[in-house]
């Protein structure tokens, strides 16, 4: 990678970030579910490019101090290249410059390389969902990171 920065996500990046988004979940969101993320009232959405290519994204929904990531994904190319670890990087200091106490996601009980990831930066395993996922049905582990 000759130089990655960490944008706001924009409406001319949606079918990239569609495109990974429908590399790396079975029960990917649609375009429409995405574009609602652009709503920088109550999310923060960044994307890892190059250029003008989309390597990744995080998206986040922030009410009062409470931040609750939806989804993040990398293009299956780049994982292992720190593009994840820019990306929340990135989103725990938007957090932080918001004031969030917390940020929380859910992870299939079987990612264990996103399990490391999160548990990396700081996040803790706090509960569990029963049959959260489909595609297959899968539980989902509560992360929660503590901020301020």
């Amino acid at each position: 990678m000759a130089h990655m920065e960490i944008i706001d996500a924009s409406e001319n990046q949606l079918s990239q970030i569609l495109k990974i988004e429908s590399e790396c979940f079975s029960c990917p969101w649609t375009h429409e579910q995405l574009a609602l993320q652009l709503d920088k009232s109550c999310h923060i959405f960044l994307a890892a490019a190059e250029g003008e290519t989309v390597l990744g994204y995080v998206g986040m929904m922030h009410v009062l101090d409470e931040g609750y990531i939806s989804n993040i994904a990398v293009s299956a190319a780049l994982r292992r290249c720190h593009v994840a670890d820019a990306l929340l990087a990135a989103l725990e200091a938007r957090a932080r410059e918001k004031r969030l106490s917390f940020i929380s996601l859910e992870v299939r009980d079987s990612n264990t390389s996103a399990r490391r990831l999160y548990e990396k930066h700081g996040f803790e395993e706090v509960g569990r969902r029963a049959r959260y996922y489909e595609k297959p049905a899968e539980d989902a582990i509560i992360c929660t990171k503590w901020i301020n």
